[in-house]
C-alpha cells in the first residue's frame, strides 16, 4: 500500500454536494489539505464558466471530478475532456471521476479520462440512497405521496458514504490508480419497497404510485424547473431506469475489502436524525 503523503491540497469539484462534502470531511479528518470548489464556495468553480477552472487547479495534488448536473447532459463529455487537459497542463496527474451507471454519455467521459494520460480512477455509482433525504425525492417523501414514472424496476441503491469511502481510498492510496469501481448496494429494491421502508422507519404514512411519464413531465414543468433539468430527469427515468442496472456488483468490496452498506441501514440512520419527521 502506497500511502498519500502529499502536502498540496486535494481539489474537490462539487465539494458541497452529497459525495463531495463527505470526501472533504474525511480528508480533513485525516489532516489532509482540501480545496472545496463549487459555485457557492470560496474557491469558485462553475462548469459553465471556463475562466473559473485554472484558478482552482493551481497548486493542487489531485482532483475529484463530479459533473453537475449529470454526465448525461449535452456538452459534459467535452467539458470533462477540456478540464482534464487543463489539469494535466497544470501538473495535476491524479484524477478521480464520479460516473453514472448505465449512462452511455458517462461511459464516454470515462474513456476521455482513461485515454488522457492521467493517473485515473473511475467510480461508477448506482442511484444514491441519499436521493430520498438530500436530493430531489426528499420533498416528495415529506409530502407523503411519491409519484414517479416507474413500476417494479429494482435498483441497487448505494450509500453516499460508501462512495465517499471509495473515493478517499482512491485519493490516498496509489493502488487504486487505473481501477474502475462500479458501486452498488448489496440488494435490489423496488421503489415501492423503498418507500415502505422509509414510511415504517419514520412512522409516517407515505405511499408510492406509478404515474405516466407525461404526467410526471407536466408536474416538473408546473414547478417551473428549467427545461434542461426536466429533460435530464425524464432521460434518467425512461432510459437509464429501463432495467439495465438490475444487477449487483462487487465494486465496494474490491475497493474497500468489505461489503456495502444496506439500504435498511441508511433508512434507520436517516430516520433517527428526524429529517423525515412529522
Amino acid at each position: 500500500m502506497s500511502q498519500f503523503k502529499e502536502k498540496k491540497p486535494v481539489l474537490i469539484l462539487g465539494g458541497t454536494g452529497k459525495t463531495g462534502s463527505r470526501v472533504a470531511a474525511q480528508l480533513q479528518d485525516r489532516g489532509l489539505a482540501v480545496r472545496v470548489a463549487s459555485r457557492s464556495s470560496d474557491a469558485y468553480f462553475d462548469w459553465n464558466d471556463t475562466t473559473s477552472w485554472a484558478p482552482v487547479l493551481e497548486g493542487v495534488s489531485a482532483v475529484y471530478i463530479t459533473y453537475q448536473p449529470d454526465l448525461a447532459v449535452p456538452g459534459a463529455v467535452e467539458a470533462v475532456r477540456s478540464f482534464t487537459e487543463l489539469a494535466l497542463k497544470a501538473g495535476v496527474r491524479r484524477i478521480i471521476l464520479l460516473s453514472g451507471r448505465g449512462e452511455e454519455e458517462a461511459q464516454r467521459a470515462e474513456q476521455v479520462l482513461q485515454g488522457s494520460g492521467a493517473d485515473w480512477t473511475i467510480v461508477r455509482a448506482s442511484w444514491f440512497a441519499q436521493n430520498f433525504s438530500e436530493s430531489f425525492l426528499y420533498d416528495a417523501v415529506l409530502s407523503g405521496d411519491v409519484a414517479l414514472p416507474l413500476g417494479e424496476i429494482k435498483e441497487p441503491f448505494v450509500d453516499a458514504d460508501d462512495i465517499a469511502d471509495v473515493v478517499v481510498a482512491a485519493i490516498t492510496d496509489a493502488a487504486h490508480i487505473g481501477q474502475e469501481y462500479e458501486l452498488t448496494g448489496p440488494r435490489l429494491i423496488s421503489f415501492t419497497d423503498v418507500i415502505a421502508e422509509i414510511a415504517e422507519a419514520s412512522g409516517r404514512p407515505i405511499t408510492y404510485r406509478k404515474i405516466p411519464i407525461e404526467d410526471y413531465a407536466a408536474f416538473l414543468e408546473k414547478n417551473e424547473l428549467p427545461p434542461e433539468y426536466v429533460s435530464l430527469v425524464l432521460y434518467l427515468f425512461t432510459t437509464v431506469m429501463d432495467g439495465r442496472n438490475e444487477y449487483l456488483t462487487d465494486g465496494v468490496k474490491r475497493a474497500l475489502g468489505r461489503e456495502p452498506r444496506d439500504f435498511t441501514e441508511y433508512v434507520r440512520k436517516t430516520a433517527a436524525t428526524g429529517v423525515w419527521g412529522l
